[in-house]
């Protein structure tokens, strides 16, 4: 093996002198290992000639070697020194050497370097290699290299571990020093350096690695400094407007992919081709190409080829420094915005300011004016700032003040202003807070920290609105980072994932994204992202994603949403919906996370033609041939935040249904969860999001209503779907006025029907049973008439849109329906009574006292258990707004059924009473021993008014009962249904007229006979005059 030595001679000439450093190669006949090459030796000779004696050295010096068994070849000056003093010299390198390492910081670029000490050594060949590495021993006789410096075990480890190492890599031609640096902890890690002088083999570097570490049992990373070269742009820095090229060559080729990298700001990034970038292959290297030049581009480059052997790494670097001289973004601003002159003014003083972001480089400014009287600049810690004078004649040109930044390669940018002044007699609106004062048609604008306020001073001098797009740093910053995500600065996929991570994190949060300007910037977020990515692959990319994208439909947000105006053509919804259908398509959902307002889930369905899935409680169902992979995403609350009809609202949430491939044709089933209970007079359709007319279409869905508590949509190709239901119920034709004509001709007949009860009231009431009778029919007329009025009342829209009057009307209706029927109940129940206890008759006084808490006692305690219960009476609780009435939800669920439930019992009561009553007149024997003739006629009187008036009222809510249940969209049926219960129930009063009054043979008597007398009466009267 072949050991290296350094030599140096000085010879002492009296003439001008220069020190000459030579370098030649020693090589030895050495050989210390069987079957390894022979050593090499680098000499480094220091030599101070006379000048003229310089182009002759190499000839001379040649000969001073006369060993036999050691060859000098290729020797050469590398260093030339003009001495000074002894004690400095000024160098330069001779071609094709270069200032070393440990000099190049100050020397590099320059062609002569001033230089003290030694000077063997600072000029090293262009091809000369530094080699940085690690070796990892893992036998436990090298624990004592860990070992304290001074100690003997540790100077036998390093020695035995040094004379190891070069006696395999002197080997190499051009091997010139190695020296181990460090030892640490890591089994045993020796950090150690080698130089060479000349180019190797990276091949025979890699074989004698593997050699070495197999005989050492240990494994080697090498990083080298020399085998790559990196060509940067002529001009450092580089300008603004510049597009440069960074070159990496290698002497030989490496069979390995290059990398560059650049590191700035502590953080090392990986170039890639992007949109500001351009890494392509050339000959025996690599290029890099940037289109655009921004602060994002200065730093450290480093061009990386990696090789790697059984047991060795290596990685061959080199880097340089670029910087970047920038052009600024001007922020110029007055203050005041809108200078104000006053009838004695003649100038006023303005403060303008050019405000840049903060940065290293030094610019040079240059303020200018047009139609200023004055302008003086000066500088402040955080901008850069003028004081101008503008005259207040109104006659003079509009002044203008610009300022303008360049940079050092004199490139320019130049921001200006036009200083609009409010004279004597502009409109202009005064102050309000913050708010200056701003000349009228023109408008505010406040400066945030991200965004801006502006406020609009309409022509008549008053304040509009404001608008803002004020968003917080926290989510511009996610902004800024999507959207360089491309540029080439960092791998696509590792950027984005990012950017989810900041936008999760920043979500997660509602209040930090709380406001509309806030909510636009996320969504803008997803729109970038959605240009610029291919795949979504990593799981927690995914996760990330989704969270995110659920966080921002956060019910809590919901003002944000729909304060933002739209932005182009899209409304933010429709942004955010064509955004995450995309991103969606983009994402491996195998192992996706459920979120609370977003469900996405994947079915593979390349070996069937049907597939299922389901988002969010709502099941899919796909029908198509060779689909691929379906994704299905259910979003929660922004059916709310799409553009919509006022008629009509969206009731479910929505379904976006996507395909790996294009299909021919396809059948989606969706089975809705409704977010409100569909009544059963209310339309729902099922739609699909049309992007071409930005609104909901039915086209190509229709709706299965065979579904209970569901909205069964079928629809045939693939969008966005969900269930429209209208905020109306169904217009039957003709059935508003068909309503109101009974309910006159009703209210009518009871008024009549009361009239003549009171008629002929001293004339019939003559018996126990007639008085039963009679009190009953009119508590029940009475009550009818309130009922029927609250009706009509309710129909006039004076009344429809008042929440208090509704409410009123469906306690008064309520009470009056229920009271009608418990005093049927008390009727009924009296008359069976008296018939079936014979010789328990109730008096007058005591009937009246117990109909009266059947009649009035007992509705009003329903009606105050039911308010109360249904939430104070509460629209949507106790009452529906759209009918005035109680509502119904379902079987066995709602208000209306502490109605139904009694009116039901009451009807089967009543039906019992006038089986047994009936049965007890037609006992003759039981008949003539209780009643006289009379009585007997007054109870049959009542028997006949319970069996009319119980048909009356219990067919009328038979039909009621099955417009409860009958779906108005079943029909002709339901439509039948709803025209007989308004029929029957608008012309009750009618009814009871008609059976109970002008049907009685007594009343009628009754009341001819009055008629009768009063008609003598009258003819006796005229005769008498």
């Amino acid at each position: 093996m072949k050991k290296r030595r350094g030599v140096s001679y000085e010879m002492n000439i009296k003439k001008r002198m220069w020190t000459v450093c030579v370098l030649y190669i020693l090589g030895l006949n050495i050989c210390q290992t069987a079957g390894q090459d022979n050593s090499t030796q680098m000499y480094y000779v220091k030599l101070v000639v006379e000048e003229s004696a310089i182009p002759n050295i190499t000839a001379a010096l040649t000969p001073f070697v006369k060993n036999p068994s050691v060859n000098v070849y290729d020797l050469k000056i590398t260093t030339r020194c003009e001495v000074d003093k002894d004690v400095t010299r000024r160098c330069s390198c001779e071609p094709p050497f270069r200032w070393s390492d440990r000099l190049c910081q100050k020397c590099c670029g320059k062609p002569s370097c001033t230089v003290t000490g030694k000077t063997a050594g600072i000029c090293v060949s262009n091809e000369s290699e530094s080699i940085w590495g690690s070796i990892t021993l893992i036998k436990r006789e090298y624990y004592n290299c860990l070992k304290e410096k001074e100690s003997e075990e540790f100077m036998r480890c390093n020695t035995f571990l040094l004379e190891a190492m070069k006696a395999v890599y002197s080997t190499m031609v051009g091997f010139d020093t190695l020296r181990i640096r460090k030892y640490r902890v890591g089994s045993v890690i020796a950090d150690f350096e080698m130089i060479f002088a000349y180019s190797i083999k990276q091949q025979n570097l890699i074989e004698k690695s593997d050699f070495m570490s197999s005989s050492l049992s240990a494994s080697i990373n090498l990083e080298t400094s020399g085998v790559v070269r990196l060509i940067m742009p002529s001009q450092n820095p580089v300008c603004n407007y510049d597009k440069p090229n960074l070159t990496c060559t290698v002497r030989e080729d490496l069979r390995s992919t290059p990398v560059w990298q650049l590191k700035r700001a502590g953080t090392v990034l990986e170039i890639f081709n992007g949109t500001q970038a351009d890494v392509t292959d050339i000959t025996m290297g690599t290029k890099v190409s940037l289109k655009r030049i921004s602060a994002l581009w200065a730093g450290e480059y480093t061009c990386i080829y990696r090789q790697e052997g059984n047991f060795t790494k290596i990685n061959h670097t080199a880097s340089a420094v670029m910087n970047v001289s920038l052009l600024p973004n001007i922020d110029i601003t007055l203050t005041p915005p809108f200078p104000r002159c006053s009838k004695d003014l003649e100038f006023v003083t303005i403060k303008v300011k050019c405000e840049i972001e903060s940065n290293n480089e030094s610019y040079n400014v240059v303020w200018k004016g047009k139609h200023l009287s004055s302008l003086f600049p000066f500088l402040t810690d955080d901008a850069y700032m003028a004081d101008v004078v503008a005259s207040c004649n109104n006659s003079y040109d509009k002044p203008i003040v610009m300022c303008t930044f360049r940079n050092k390669c004199k490139e320019e940018r130049t921001a200006l202003t036009a200083v609009h002044l409010i004279y004597a007699n502009d409109h202009f609106c005064p102050a309000d807070g913050h708010w200056k004062d701003t000349k009228a048609g023109f408008e505010a604008v406040l400066k945030c920290q991200t965004g801006e306020r502006k406020r609009k001073c309409s022509a008549d001098g008053t304040w509009e609105k404001e608008s803002s797009t004020c968003v917080k740093q926290q989510v511009h910053d996610v902004l800024q980072e999507a959207e360089i995500i491309d540029i080439g600065l960092g791998s696509l996929d590792d950027n984005s994932a990012k950017v989810f991570s900041l936008l999760q994190n920043v979500t997660s949060d509602s209040a930090t994204i709380n406001t509309s300007p806030d909510i636009n910037t996320t969504v803008s977020v997803f729109s970038i992202l959605t240009q610029k990515i291919q795949s979504i692959d990593d799981k927690l990319t995914v996760d990330n994603f989704l969270e995110s994208s659920s966080n921002i439909l956060d019910s809590s947000l919901k003002e944000s949403w729909t304060k933002q105006p739209d932005v182009g053509n899209l409304s933010l919804a429709e942004r955010y919906l064509d955004s995450l259908e995309q991103l969606i398509h983009k994402t491996n959902l195998c192992h996706a996370r459920k979120q609370e307002n977003l469900d996405a889930a994947i079915s593979n369905c390349r070996q069937s033609s049907e597939c299922s899935a389901t988002v969010l409680n709502n099941s899919v169902v796909l029908v198509g041939q060779d689909p691929g992979d379906v994704k299905t995403a259910g979003f929660r609350e922004l059916g709310q935040y799409l553009p919509q009809e006022n008629e009509t609202f969206i009731n479910s949430v929505i379904v976006s249904v996507t395909t790996e491939n294009q299909l021919a044709s396809v059948e989606v089933r969706i089975k809705f969860a409704l977010i409100k209970h569909r009544p059963r007079n209310v339309e729902i359709k099922c739609v699909a999001w049309d992007n071409n007319t930005r609104s909901w279409s039915s086209k190509g869905c229709e709706w299965d209503p065979s579904d209970k508590g569901l909205a069964s949509c079928i629809c045939r190709h693939l969008s966005s779907f969900a269930v429209l239901m209208s905020k109306a119920p169904m217009d039957i034709p003709g059935l508003r006025e068909l309503t109101l004509v009974g309910l006159s001709v009703s209210v009518s007949s009871l008024i009549l029907t009361l009239a003549i009860e009171l008629a002929v009231w001293s004339s019939v009431v003559r018996t126990d049973q007639s008085f039963i009778r009679h009190t009953a029919h009119v508590n029940i007329c009475l009550c009818l008439l309130v009922a029927d009025s609250c009706f009509l009342a309710a129909l006039n829209p004076i009344y429809q849109n008042e929440e208090m009057w509704c409410r009123i009307f469906v306690l008064l209706k309520h009470f009056s329906y229920l009271a009608v029927f418990f005093w049927m109940f008390s009727l009924s129940s009296m008359l069976l009574l008296n018939n079936v206890f014979v010789f328990h008759a109730l008096s007058r006084k005591t009937y009246l006292r117990l109909s009266m808490v059947l009649g009035y006692a007992c509705p009003s305690l329903i009606v105050v258990i039911t308010f109360l219960y249904y939430n104070n009476g509460a629209e949507g609780d106790y009452y529906s707004s759209d009918t005035c009435w109680l509502r119904y939800a379902g079987l066995l669920k709602g208000s209306i059924h502490t109605f139904v439930v009694p009116v039901g019992a009451i009807a089967l009561f009543n039906t019992f009473s006038m089986v047994v009553v009936i049965i007890k007149l037609l006992d003759n024997s039981a008949t003539t021993n209780r009643y006289n003739e009379k009585e007997k006629k007054a109870a049959v009187s009542v028997v006949r008014s319970v069996i009319l008036l119980t048909p009356i009222f219990g067919v009328t809510w038979i039909f009621g009962f099955a417009v409860m249940l009958v779906d108005l969209t079943s029909g002709p049926i339901a439509f039948v249904v709803h025209y007989a219960f308004d029929l029957l129930n608008t012309f009750q009063g009618f009814y009871i007229l008609l059976t109970t009054c002008l049907a009685d043979k007594q009343i009628r008597e009754v009341l001819l006979n009055q008629i009768r007398r009063n008609e003598a009466a009258s003819v006796t009267d005229s005769t008498t005059k």
